[in-house]
C-alpha cells in the first residue's frame, strides 16, 4: 500500500477528528498510531482576541475543556463552573428527592411483608425491629456495609482529594477508610462471642463498665450519629442545590423524609433490603463513569498527557488562562471572583500549574506531603466513625456469627472501589480537562458532578444526583435506625421505663427516627449557615469522637481495661484534642476562625492528639493504676431481652468453636490487608515517583478491575445466598394469586410477648471498686 505523505494525512485526520482529538503531531506508520500532545490554542472556542493575548504570555496549549463538549464555549473566562445556572430544572430535584423516597418507602414496604408473608419470617417485634432476627448472611451484610459506608462525602469528598492532590487522593480515601471496616470485624466476631443478646454498643458498656461509662460514651455515640448525618446533608443538599436550583434549606429538609418513612415502617430488615438496591444503583453508576472517562470518551494515555499540560503552566499563565480577557490585569485566579479582578498572589483558587508538595509539581505522582497529610487524618478520623457509630455495631448485631467476620471483610473490600475507582476518573478528569471547578465548588463536592455534566450534559448531572440520592438514604436509615436503638434502649428503657414492653420500645424506635430525621435537617441548615461546608466537617470529625476509639477496642478485647480509665481516656482526650486544635491554628495563622481551624495541619493535630492520648491514657490507667480481671463469659449475663425472641441466639448459631474460627480468619486477613493498604502499596508505589505513562495505565486498570469486580460481587452474591427465600417468596405469591393452598404451608404468626425479668441484683458501679458476683448479676 501506498501511504499518502505525513501532512496530507494528519490534516485530513485533524480535520475529520476536530475537536474531538488532540492536536495531531505525527503519524507512525509502523505501528498505525497517531501521536498527539496537547491542546493547541487555535482548536480552542477562545475569542481570537483572547488567544492573542494569551500569546504574549507564550500560552501556546489552551484548557481541554475549551475544545470539548458541547459547553466548550462556556469555559472561557468562567469564575466558576456552574456559576449560578443549573444544567437541571428544579423539578428534577424535587422528582428525586420527594419521588425516590416515596419510591423506596413503597417499595421496601411491599418487600418486608412479602418476606413476612410468603417466606415465613419473623413477625416485627422490637427486637425483629433493631435487630432484624440476628440471621443476615454474608452477601447482605456485606452490601449494607458498602453502603452505610457510601457516604455523600465518599462520593463527593474523594474526587475533591484527587483534584487537591492528584492519584494520591483517591488512594488514601479509599485505603484510609477501608482499614477501619475490616478491622472492625474482629469487635464484630467479639460481639458475637461474648455479648450476642446486645441491642446496642453502650448496653454492653453498661454491662462491663457501668453507669458512668454508659453516659460517657452515650454522649460520643450521639455526636458520631450527627456528624455523619450533617454531612450527608451538607454535601447532598449543595450537590441537589448547584445541579437543579432547589433551595438547600428545602433539599436539606426534604432529604430525610425518604429515610423516615421506610426505616419507621420496617426497621432494621427495611434498611438492609433498602441498602442492597442503593448500592446496586451507584455501582452501577459508578461503572458507567469509569467506562466514559477512561474507555468511550478517553483513554488513560490521553488523561495522562492532559494532566502533563495542567502542571505545566506558570503562576502567569494560570493567571492569564483563568480571566476575562486572557490577560494577567483580568485575572480572577487567585480571587476565584470575577469581580475582584487583577489580584497576584494569594491561594490558587484552579487546577492550573504544578502541585504544590507534590514530587515534580504532578497530580501523577504518590509522593504528596498534603495528599499523605490527609491520608493520616483520613485514617484517625475515619476509626471514629466505624468505632464509635452504633450503625456498624447493629449490622454486626444482625449478622450470623459466620456472616459478621466475612461480611465485613468483604464489604470493606468491595467499598474500597468506591472512592478509589471513581475518583480516579471524574476526579483526575476534572483536573486534566481543566474544568473551571472553584476552590470553593471542589470543598463544596462538586467535582464528581461537574465532570458527568461536561461529559453526558443532563444525563450525568441526573445519574450523579441519583448516586448521590442512594448514598444519602442507605447511610442515613442506617443512623435513623441506630439513633432509634440507642434512644429506645440505653435511654428510654434504662432511665426512664425500667419495665418497657416490646411495644412500648417499638413506639418510641419509630417516633425517634421521625424526630432525628427533622432535627438533622434543621442542624444541616444551621451548618451551612455558619459556613461550614462538607470538606471542614469531614475533617473535623475525629476531633471529636476519635478519643472513644481505643477505650472502645479495649472493651471487647482487653480483661484488664479499667471502666474508670476509659472515661478518663474518653474525655481527657476530647479535652486535649480540642486545645492542641485551636492553639494549632493559632500558631500557624495567628488567628482562630473557621478558615484557620479549617487547615491540614491543625486537622492532622487535632485528630492525632485524639486518638493517641486517648489510647495512652487508658492504657496506663488499666495496667498501672486500676488494673481489671474480667471474665467475659459474664458479660451476656448483664445484658437483656426485651422480648422471648431469640432468633440468632440459640446454641446451634452461637457455636464455640465456629465463632473462634471466624475470629482467627479475620484476624489474620484483616491485620494483613490493613498492612498491605496503608504500608506496602504506598511504598511500593515510592520508585515509580512520577509515573510513567505505562505506570498510570496499569493504575487505571487496577481502579477499573476493582470497580466491576466489586460491582459483580456485590450484586449477585447477596441473591445466590437468599435463593431459597426468594423462591419460597415467588412460590407464595404464584399460589396466592392462583388461589392454591399448599398443604402444610404456614406463615409466621405474631407471638406473644413475653417480658424477661430484670435481674434481682444490678450491676455494680465500677466506681465501688468491687465486681458483682456472676451468679447474682445473672
Amino acid at each position: 500500500t501506498t501511504y499518502p505523505p505525513q501532512k496530507t494525512l494528519i490534516k485530513k485526520l485533524d480535520e475529520h477528528f476536530h475537536p474531538t482529538l488532540l492536536s495531531i503531531q505525527s503519524v507512525d506508520y509502523t505501528n498505525t498510531s497517531i501521536m498527539a500532545t496537547a491542546f493547541s490554542c487555535d482548536k480552542s472556542t477562545a475569542p481570537a482576541e483572547f488567544i492573542a493575548n494569551l500569546a504574549t504570555y507564550a500560552v501556546e496549549n489552551c484548557p481541554v475543556s475549551w475544545s470539548v463538549g458541547a459547553k466548550a464555549a462556556e469555559m472561557v473566562g468562567r469564575d466558576s463552573y456552574f456559576q449560578g445556572s443549573t444544567p437541571l430544572d428544579t423539578w428534577v430535584g424535587y422528582l428525586v428527592v420527594v419521588g425516590f423516597g416515596a419510591l423506596f418507602s413503597v417499595f421496601t414496604t411491599i418487600v418486608v411483608y412479602l418476606d413476612k408473608t410468603f417466606a415465613g419470617n419473623a413477625s416485627m417485634t422490637s427486637e425483629h425491629f433493631n435487630t432484624a432476627g440476628r440471621m443476615v448472611k454474608t452477601g447482605l451484610t456485606a452490601s449494607v456495609i458498602v453502603s452505610q459506608w457510601t457516604w455523600a462525602a465518599t462520593l463527593l469528598q474523594s474526587s475533591n482529594v484527587a483534584w487537591q492532590y492528584g492519584v494520591s487522593g483517591p488512594f488514601w480515601y479509599a485505603s484510609g477508610a477501608t482499614i477501619q471496616v475490616l478491622l472492625f470485624g474482629v469487635l464484630a466476631i467479639s460481639l458475637k462471642d461474648i455479648a450476642p443478646s446486645a441491642h446496642t454498643m453502650c448496653e454492653i458498656v453498661r454491662a462491663r463498665w457501668g453507669k458512668s461509662a454508659h453516659l460517657t460514651f452515650l454522649f460520643f455515640a450521639f455526636c458520631a450519629n450527627i456528624i455523619v448525618t450533617s454531612m450527608l446533608l451538607l454535601g447532598g443538599a449543595a450537590t441537589v442545590e448547584a445541579l437543579t436550583g432547589m433551595k438547600y434549606e428545602l433539599a436539606a429538609f426534604l432529604i430525610p423524609w425518604g429515610v423516615i418513612l421506610y426505616t419507621s415502617t420496617g426497621g432494621l430488615k427495611a434498611t438492609f433490603m433498602a441498602s442492597y438496591l442503593h448500592t446496586m444503583i451507584i455501582f452501577a453508576v459508578l461503572i458507567t463513569m469509569i467506562t466514559l472517562v477512561y474507555i468511550k470518551v478517553y483513554s488513560s494515555d490521553q488523561i495522562y498527557s492532559f494532566l502533563d499540560n495542567t502542571v505545566s503552566y506558570s503562576p502567569e499563565q494560570c493567571m492569564a488562562i483563568y480571566s476575562t480577557e486572557g490577560t494577567v490585569e483580568t485575572s480572577f485566579f487567585y480571587s476565584g471572583d470575577k469581580s475582584v479582578l487583577g489580584q497576584t498572589e494569594g491561594t490558587a483558587q484552579y487546577a492550573c500549574g504544578p502541585v504544590s508538595g507534590n514530587a515534580q509539581g504532578s497530580y501523577l505522582t504518590m509522593l504528596s506531603g498534603d495528599g499523605l497529610m490527609f491520608g493520616i487524618i483520613n485514617i484517625v478520623g475515619n476509626f471514629g466513625t466505624v468505632f464509635v457509630d452504633q450503625s456498624y455495631w447493629q449490622s454486626a448485631i444482625a449478622a450470623r456469627p459466620a456472616s459478621a467476620a466475612k461480611g465485613y471483610l468483604l464489604g470493606g473490600i468491595c467499598w474500597f472501589a468506591i472512592p478509589f475507582s471513581l475518583a480516579t476518573s471524574l476526579g483526575l478528569a476534572s483536573t486534566a480537562l481543566m474544568l473551571p471547578i472553584s476552590r470553593g465548588e471542589a470543598g463544596s463536592g462538586l467535582v464528581p458532578p461537574a465532570v458527568a455534566d461536561n461529559l453526558l450534559g443532563s444525563a450525568g448531572a441526573v445519574l450523579i444526583l441519583i448516586m448521590l440520592f442512594m448514598a444519602i438514604v442507605s447511610t442515613g436509615s442506617a443512623e435513623s435506625i441506630a439513633v432509634s436503638s440507642l434512644v429506645a434502649y440505653d435511654i428510654y428503657r434504662e432511665y426512664i421505663n425500667p419495665e418497657a414492653t416490646g411495644k412500648q420500645i417499638l413506639w418510641v424506635s419509630r417516633v425517634t427516627i421521625v424526630v432525628f430525621g427533622v432535627f438533622m435537617g434543621l442542624f444541616a441548615i444551621a451548618l451551612n449557615a455558619m459556613g461550614l461546608n462538607l470538606g471542614w466537617v469531614y475533617l473535623f470529625m475525629g476531633i471529636v469522637i476519635g478519643s472513644a476509639v481505643i477505650p472502645l477496642w479495649n472493651m471487647m478485647t482487653w480483661d484488664k481495661a479499667s471502666g474508670k480509665g476509659a472515661i478518663i481516656a474518653a474525655w481527657g482526650g476530647f479535652a486535649l484534642a480540642l486545645i492542641s486544635w485551636f492553639v494549632g491554628a493559632s500558631v500557624e495563622s495567628g488567628s482562630v476562625s473557621v478558615a484557620t481551624l479549617g487547615s491540614n495541619p491543625v486537622m492532622l493535630s487535632g485528630n492525632l492528639v485524639a486518638i493517641l492520648s486517648s489510647g495512652f491514657i487508658h492504657y496506663v490507667y488499666s495496667k498501672f493504676i486500676d488494673p481489671q480481671e474480667y471474665d467475659f463469659s459474664t458479660l451476656d449475663a448483664n445484658i437483656h431481652l426485651v422480648e422471648q425472641d431469640t432468633a440468632g441466639l440459640t446454641d446451634d448459631i452461637l457455636d464455640k468453636d465456629e465463632i473462634r474460627r471466624s475470629k482467627r480468619w479475620i484476624v489474620r486477613r484483616g491485620y494483613l490487608l490493613t498492612f498491605v493498604l496503608i504500608i506496602v502499596w504506598p511504598i511500593l508505589s515510592i520508585p515509580a515517583q512520577v509515573f510513567t505513562e505505562s505506570y498510570f495505565a496499569f493504575w487505571v486498570l487496577v481502579s477499573i478491575a476493582w470497580g466491576f469486580g466489586a460491582a459483580i460481587v456485590i450484586t449477585f452474591l447477596p441473591l445466590f445466598e437468599s435463593q431459597d427465600e426468594i423462591g419460597k417468596v415467588c412460590s407464595g405469591m404464584f399460589n396466592f394469586v392462583m388461589c392454591k393452598k399448599v398443604e402444610g404451608e404456614e406463615f409466621a404468626e405474631e407471638e406473644p410477648v413475653k417480658e424477661v425479668d430484670e435481674p434481682a441484683e444490678p450491676v455494680k458501679e465500677p466506681e465501688a471498686e468491687v465486681e458483682a458476683d456472676a451468679g447474682e448479676s445473672a
